[in-house]
């Protein structure tokens, strides 16, 4: 059971025998399992044939990185055979590389339930709840396995990788303190003496401002995959947190009329493609503004690049340069999808401390001409959510679990009408009447959100009132996707879109900083 192959069950039979005491195993995750009965298998010996015919295509589907036709495929085994773990654990992780953790935790839960003693069903369960930041849960699943297994190294390894981490948050809340929060110009005080070496040849704020020079010669600098001192890099965080403290929860944009305006999606540390946008499209000018909607790090191994280039680009075009919260700008994520391991790399702990901090004053969403909603994630659990609702949320936090402030960074867009649980496991997913009656109520044309791998980069819904846009293309360098961005006139709202493929970059692979037990589960 290495972490280093691709986990897919090839043979009904494989590991399917129940281990002793298997029957208490769903203890461990919190709850009794309910036996497989007989009246849900196959109703004669074709029908588990064919079933097994869908779960290997479906295997195949998953090894080439089709998964929505993968989970298509074990889902029609499940119809012709619903007592199977095997198949509910292969569609499980064919929705954790989709990153629809909670249809991964619904399917971990029936293996469990399907057959008790069928380990990966834990493992299954245990990765969907890592990847929504429930790591006592996840504890539960690792310690079960590793006690019915134990000789087997990975088995222990998850389980003293998982334990580290829920220690770990456990003194980090242990430690916290109610206090007054320090400004970062406040806390930079103490770093202002920082000494630049002699042998130090990059770029160099001057007098303390980043300029159009410094931008161009950062990128490069960036390419050349060195570093900007750590001095300038406090100072520009410094900066950017007196500013945005400033911001609005809801930023309203004026485009003038025959001005264009650029709206990108994902960038998730993918440097590289990041400059290929600045190449195709031009870099960011008081002529040629951008709004960069969220996720600016994690995955990708160039996310400090990212977010410095970000950041550097806001301060010299504060008015022309525009940077939404994405919800992979939280703690959370940070720590378990690699961007905190990168800076505490790349720089110190203290640091990725002010980044948490920074994060949480990004402005939420972007109205531009008053038509044109931006926000990351998408739409809200309840009607008759105001514009002005959106301005008064008390953003500097990280985000909650619930509520408008969750749903803006986390919610999904559905085909259906209505409302339905998310398949994230965080956030609700919303349908054409949802968008419509949210549009008519605020006089929006439309919303534009990002937060989903599209093939072509975008995708229009909803009768083309809710469209998403992601920009990092070949996501994570195995979904194969193009990235997309939008463009804008502000006399002519109607939105173009310029997909593009994937550049190369430098061998370090997405995930390269992450905690070793997150490189597993992506």
């Amino acid at each position: 059971m290495s972490s280093s192959k691709l986990e897919i069950e090839q043979t009904a039979s494989e590991s399917h025998q129940k281990q002793p005491g298997a029957v208490n195993a769903e203890n461990a995750g919190g709850k009794e399992p309910e036996t497989a009965s007989d009246e849900g298998g196959p109703k004669n010996d074709q029908d588990f044939a064919a079933a097994e015919q869908y779960k290997n295509q479906g295997n195949d589907l998953l090894k080439t990185k089709e998964f929505t036709k993968a989970i298509d495929m074990y889902t029609k085994a499940i119809d012709l055979y619903p007592n199977s773990a095997i198949y509910y654990a292969n569609r499980s992780l064919a929705h954790l590389r989709q990153e629809s953790f909670g249809y991964a935790l619904q399917d971990g839960v029936s293996a469990v339930k399907a057959d008790p003693g069928y380990l990966k069903g834990y493992y299954r369960r245990a990765a969907a709840h890592m990847s929504l930041g429930k790591f006592k849960q996840a504890l539960c699943d690792f310690e079960f396995v590793a006690k019915c297994r134990p000789n087997d190294k990975d088995a222990k390894l998850k389980f003293t990788e998982c334990t580290k981490i829920v220690k770990m948050r456990a003194f980090e809340r242990a430690i916290a303190v109610d206090k007054p929060e320090k400004t970062l110009a406040e806390m930079y005080r103490d770093m202002e003496n920082i000494n630049i070496e002699d042998d130090y040849n990059g770029p160099q704020l001057e007098d303390g401002k980043v300029t159009l020079q410094f931008m161009k010669d950062l990128m490069e600098h960036y390419k050349g995959q060195k570093r900007l001192h750590r001095k300038f890099a406090y100072k520009i965080l410094c900066e950017i947190d007196t500013y945005m403290r400033a911001q609005p929860s809801l930023v309203d944009i004026t485009v003038q009329d025959e001005e264009k305006f650029t709206i990108c999606g994902d960038i998730h540390g993918q440097f590289y493609d990041l400059m290929n946008i600045f190449d195709i499209n031009g870099l960011p000018s008081e002529k040629n503004p951008y709004l960069f909607n969220g996720d600016f790090v994690d995955r990708g191994s160039f996310s400090v690049e990212c977010i410095f280039t970000l950041f550097g680009f806001k301060l010299l075009y504060p008015n022309h340069f525009f940077l939404s919260r994405g919800n992979h700008e939280s703690i959370n994520m940070n720590q378990m999808y690699g961007f905190t391991g990168e800076v505490t790399a790349k720089y110190t702990s203290t640091m990725a401390d002010i980044f948490t901090q920074v994060f949480n004053w990004l402005p939420l969403c972007h109205c531009i001409n008053q038509k044109i909603l931006v926000m990351h994630g998408g739409l809200f659990s309840s009607d008759n959510v105001t514009l002005d609702n959106i301005r008064r949320i008390e953003r500097n936090c990280q985000p909650p679990e619930e509520g408008l402030m969750c749903e803006l960074l986390w919610s999904d867009p559905q085909q259906w009408m209505g409302r339905g649980p998310s398949k994230r496991g965080v956030g609700i997913q919303f349908g054409p009447d949802i968008t419509e009656s949210f549009c008519k109520l605020n006089n929006l044309d439309y919303i534009i959100r990002s937060h989903e791998v599209k093939d072509m980069g975008y995708e229009v819904a909803h009768n083309g009132q809710c469209i998403t846009v992601f920009s990092a293309p070949n996501y994570c360098d195995t979904m194969g996707n193009m990235g997309a961005f939008i463009t804008i006139t502000g006399n002519d709202l109607k939105p173009n879109y310029k997909s593009f493929e994937a550049v190369p970059h430098p061998d370090v692979k997405p995930m390269a900083y992450a905690n070793s037990l997150m490189n597993w589960l992506a």
